[in-house]
């Protein structure tokens, strides 16, 4: 096939964005080694995990020269300007990736310091931030959950929800549902890991799970969808680019994107559960409590509160402060959940009623931003991308995708404390 020059161009532009960012590891470069959890169980957990800006600097080096990647990154953004135009839509995506990613450069720079918090705040948001004008907070949104949670407690456990499988069972499991779904993909395993903080993460080409856990059905099904179909799918289609091999990288912007179809993916296919929202709905709380100067046992002691035990309630306490210090701001990155959740969610329902419909399965070309649909529709329109391969079937079926959202759409008018007082006799 013919490639023209404005194909070759934005090919190489993007080529050199994916290039430059390799050494950039995020969660590596803000991890904390196994001797912190040791000194802070040796200490009773009493006492402030010894962190500090010089222990990310000494344990966790970065693999670049800040000020050079930097300057590349800008020099990218330069070559954009000159070589595609300062108006190009496909020019402004990359342009704005460049600068985002000195962003999260300077972000790892100011570990351990004040600034570490600032510069998440801006690339993941904050739980104080809005969604319009009067609207509710994201810790609004952890309060009304946490209070419904409370009124259904032990009330829809199942076997479904007994964790009996090991790590190497979910491994086993997992593979065999994936290898359903990824069927013209060889390269995909699951397999162990001990240096993950969560129970699952997915890469390229893989998924990792926890080794030395205990998994239910359901979370395997959720490692299935969230990880799988969505993280995986959306980092394969995004491989699967002719020209912008970008979409397979996704800087911050782009997480609250991931995590939010993540998560509205889990709930189309009725795979969340009332425990898989109270651990999200934690996170926003204790990233507020972090934000309002709760430091790590703070945050750590109200874990302990909830249920968890002491291990678990240290790991999910690195998650809110790695990056930063136990009495530091917090990292922001586990908002994205929830966040991504209610501007998806928004925008499936304005796209339905819109009748701009066909744009919702652009989500999964790659590592997207909701800012950037219409752009990337042109791009397919032009034969610069191509529409996604690995797609949800849920988000497949835009007829029963539709349904749902136009009676979501006169659901939202109706006043739910009006309702519950004109049901409050059938509600005993």
């Amino acid at each position: 096939m013919l490639i023209t020059e404005y194909q070759k161009v934005i090919r190489e532009l993007s080529d050199a964005i994916v290039t430059a960012q390799k050494p950039i590891r995020i969660l590596d470069a803000l991890k904390w080694d196994d001797q912190v959890s040791e000194h802070f169980f040796a200490d009773k957990c009493k006492k402030l995990p010894r962190i500090t800006s010089e222990y990310y600097q000494e344990k966790n080096p970065l693999q670049f020269d800040p000020l050079s990647k930097i300057e590349e990154f800008r020099e990218i953004e330069r070559n954009i300007r000159r070589r595609l135009g300062q108006y190009s839509g496909v020019g402004s995506i990359m342009q704005r990736m460049c600068r985002e990613y000195c962003r999260v450069v300077e972000m790892l720079v100011a570990r351990g310091t004040p600034g570490f918090t600032e510069i998440s705040q801006e690339l993941y948001g904050s739980s104080e931030d809005a969604f319009h004008v009067g609207a509710p907070t994201l810790r609004d949104l952890a309060t009304v959950v946490s209070e419904t949670l409370a009124n259904i407690k032990n009330q829809v456990t199942t076997d479904a929800d007994k964790k009996i499988y090991t790590s190497e069972e979910a491994v086993a499991i997992l593979s065999e549902k994936l290898g359903g779904y990824f069927i013209d993909k060889s390269g995909v395993r699951v397999e162990l890991s001990d240096g993950i903080i969560a129970d699952a993460s997915a890469g390229a080409e893989r998924i990792k799970i926890h080794s030395g856990l205990k998994f239910s059905e359901r979370d395997i099904r959720s490692f299935e969808v969230h990880e799988g179909w969505v993280h995986l799918g959306t980092t394969l289609n995004g491989l699967s680019q002719p020209y912008c091999t970008f979409l397979s990288k996704g800087p911050p912007s782009s997480t609250i994107t991931q995590e939010g179809l993540a998560i509205i993916t889990e709930v189309f296919t009725f795979t969340s559960f009332p425990g898989r929202l109270k651990r999200l709905t934690n996170r926003i709380i204790t990233v507020n409590m972090a934000e309002e100067g709760a430091n790590f046992l703070d945050v750590f002691n109200f874990y302990r509160e909830q249920g968890l035990d002491e291990s678990e309630s240290y790991h999910a306490t690195t998650r809110v402060f790695r990056g930063s210090t136990p009495e530091g701001g917090p990292f922001t990155k586990d908002l994205c959940y929830s966040k991504g959740f209610i501007l998806i969610y928004n925008y499936i329902r304005l796209a339905v009623q819109k009748g701009l419909v066909n744009n919702i399965p652009l989500l999964f070309m790659g590592k997207t931003t909701l800012e950037e649909i219409h752009i990337l529709r042109d791009l397919v329109e032009d034969g610069i991308a191509v529409a996604p391969k690995y797609v949800p079937p849920q988000f497949q079926d835009l007829a029963a995708l539709s349904a749902w959202m136009c009676y979501s759409l006169f659901l939202n008018r109706l006043d739910l404390k009006q309702l519950a007082t004109d049901f409050k006799a059938i509600l005993q």
